[in-house]
């Protein structure tokens, strides 16, 4: 009867164990706003319920990201209006109309993208305009077991091109044009003139689908991160 007694006590070790093992590798993500106006900060990833949260210049929002976690945003929301129950709507960046977001965020938007302990117990992190830009943003280690540090941060508004010219943003050529070209839904595509504006402006950020050796970059598990808006 002993070796009932002490089964559950050795079961319960061993959840402790692999909760602390889990929590050791997840990742808070520093939200800040350091634009002179309020941008609305949102997230989503897969399997979790996602969010939204306004900020005014100076504030911040706290957000954890688990092991495992893969195909995760951040991004900004420019000119929303919510009502009290948070349906409403942004100009730049919105959710399907609700403050709490459950889904991606409609281009243009400037994306922070990450996959969490992947590879070699890597984290992939990356800032993408393929989907447009709308805020200057850096996505940087907070740790000091990476030094990683992404920015975007190019006149790309003023000097839109005219095809890809919003209110507020610079969209992207796939959302616009819709064309394999720029949208590359086969997985065979290169730079084009439109993308290569992008990049110009924003060397490190993704500026179409394959654009990886420039774009993607790596921290160890367990990194924590800021996404700043306005840096």
């Amino acid at each position: 009867m002993i070796y009932h007694k002490t089964l559950p006590i050795v079961f319960f070790f061993a959840f402790i164990t692999l909760y602390l093992a889990i929590l050791a590798d997840a990742a808070t993500f520093t939200v800040r706003n350091s634009c002179p106006y309020v941008v609305w900060a949102a997230t989503s990833a897969p399997g979790k319920p996602g969010g939204g949260k306004r900020l005014n210049q100076g504030e911040t929002w706290i957000i954890t990201g688990d092991p495992g976690t893969t195909q995760a945003r951040i991004w900004g929301r420019t000119n929303c209006n919510f009502d009290a129950s948070g349906r409403g709507g942004c100009q730049t960046g919105d959710c399907n109309g609700v403050l709490q977001c459950t889904s991606y965020g409609r281009a243009p938007n400037t994306l922070a993208e990450y996959a969490l302990k992947q590879y070699a117990d890597q984290d992939f992190i990356d800032i993408s305009v393929i989907d447009g830009f709308n805020i200057p943003m850096e996505f940087s280690s907070a740790s000091g077991q990476c030094t990683r540090k992404i920015r975007c941060t190019g006149d790309i508004i003023a000097q839109c091109p005219a095809q890809l010219r919003m209110d507020g943003a610079c969209n992207g050529p796939c959302p616009v044009l819709k064309t394999e070209e720029h949208c590359c839904n086969s997985g065979n595509c290169g730079p084009t003139p439109l993308s290569m504006f992008f990049k110009q402006r924003c060397p490190d950020a993704y500026s179409y689908p394959k654009d990886d050796p420039t774009s993607l970059f790596t921290c160890p598990s367990g990194t924590n991160y800021n996404v700043i808006f306005c840096p």
